[in-house]
């Protein structure tokens, strides 16, 4: 052992995690309580709004668990390929790639079936799903089955080469079998003092076996929305934990390291887990609120006739546009001519869907009318 400390996993019956429920127990009393206000919003909600809005968090979660591993998929193409496979029919939706498909397919088994048992073979599938093509960039990886650590042990590295930095190694690849055995069968059969604190420690458990050669991260995350769906009791997806641990991806990897090289005692991962999805269900609740006047105004505009880039840019202003709404950004956003972009936005300050805002000349932009 080069290191001079133990790895969690190094230490005798590792997983015989244990944590101080009285510090946990006030945090966890927040979450449940702001869990249950969003369940009682949404349940309060048409039935297509709480599609809408699941379908917004379901992309959420496959982007932005991708871009937590560096990984930037195309917002559309996921948000397509989602809708696709749930059956949805969504207008503008666009082809997508083979590797956006696996990710969702992954993404849509955990939270649609999340009461199916976990077995070694669903998690092998959910693999060969993100690794379509058998390599990870331009490494070739093994897919579908444990890691063999045939070039080394397998580290998580940063910094450049020769100034490398290793901040955590996972177990022996000859450990492996028996390592996720013991995990499928308590996360199948376990029941932990509550099913959010039990989702902290599948994350932590998991990601600590490592057990493919890459994408353990994103594996890792979809058994956690697959352990929130249960604690939901609902496939429908009304928040997103991946986007927030992408808002806190520097501390998320701080303490993942910080309770790998610590004890069993995990209190303080548990606490900053519960925290980070209370943060996760308190956001969503006011993206809820851009969802839910998106698709007010759509139905409000149902009979108005929209061409398909006044559609595009429409939706676009209620997706989040970066920055103000001008003719020139129209035209480049949309691929056509500045006098094109002016009669789509004359056509629809006429409609009385847009207004202008105070200024004018060449500085002239445009708002959504409330």
């Amino acid at each position: 052992m080069k290191h001079k400390f133990k790895y969690i996993h190094e230490l005798k019956d590792w997983q015989n995690f244990t944590f101080d429920y009285v510090r946990i127990l006030p945090v966890l009393a927040k979450v449940r309580h702001k869990q249950g206000e969003l369940l009682g919003k949404m349940a309060s909600v048409g039935f297509d709004l709480q599609t809408q809005n699941s379908l917004h968090n379901l992309t959420l979660d496959v982007i932005k668990s991708s871009e937590i591993e560096g990984e930037f998929l195309n917002a559309e193409q996921v948000r397509s390929s989602v809708a696709r496979k749930l059956g949805l029919d969504i207008a503008g939706l666009v082809a997508s790639d083979r590797n956006v498909d696996g990710i969702v397919e992954m993404m849509l088994d955990a939270t649609q079936q999340f009461k199916k048992p976990l077995s070694k073979e669903r998690l092998f599938g959910w693999h060969a799903a993100i690794f379509p093509a058998g390599r990870s960039g331009i490494n070739k990886i093994a897919v579908g089955k444990w890691r063999k650590d045939e070039t080394g042990p397998m580290q998580v590295i940063s910094g450049a080469l020769g100034k490398e930095k290793v901040h955590f190694q996972a177990p022996d690849a000859n450990l492996l079998d028996i390592e996720m055995k013991k995990f499928i069968k308590w996360y199948n059969t376990k029941e932990e003092s509550d099913q959010l604190i039990k989702a902290a420690m599948a994350h932590l458990w998991f990601v600590t076996i490592h057990p493919f050669d890459d994408g353990n991260g994103r594996i890792a995350r979809a058994l956690t929305d697959m352990q929130l769906a249960r604690a939901d009791g609902l496939n429908q997806r009304f928040y997103s934990m991946s986007n927030q641990i992408r808002v806190e991806r520097k501390v998320y990897y701080e303490m993942l390291e910080l309770t790998q090289k610590g004890t069993q005692n995990i209190t303080e991962w548990i606490h900053w887990f519960l925290n980070c999805l209370f943060r996760a269900i308190t956001n969503s609740e006011i993206q809820a609120k851009d969802i839910f006047s998106k698709a007010k105004f759509w139905e409000h505009n149902k009979t108005t006739l929209f061409n398909q880039r006044q559609i595009k840019m429409l939706n676009k202003w209620f997706d989040g546009l970066d920055g103000k709404l001008s003719s020139s950004k129209w035209a480049k956003m949309n691929k056509c001519s500045q006098d094109t972009a002016l009669r789509d936005i004359q056509d629809l300050l006429e409609k009385g869907i847009l207004i202008k805002e105070e200024g004018g000349g060449r500085s002239t932009s445009y708002l959504v009318k409330d």
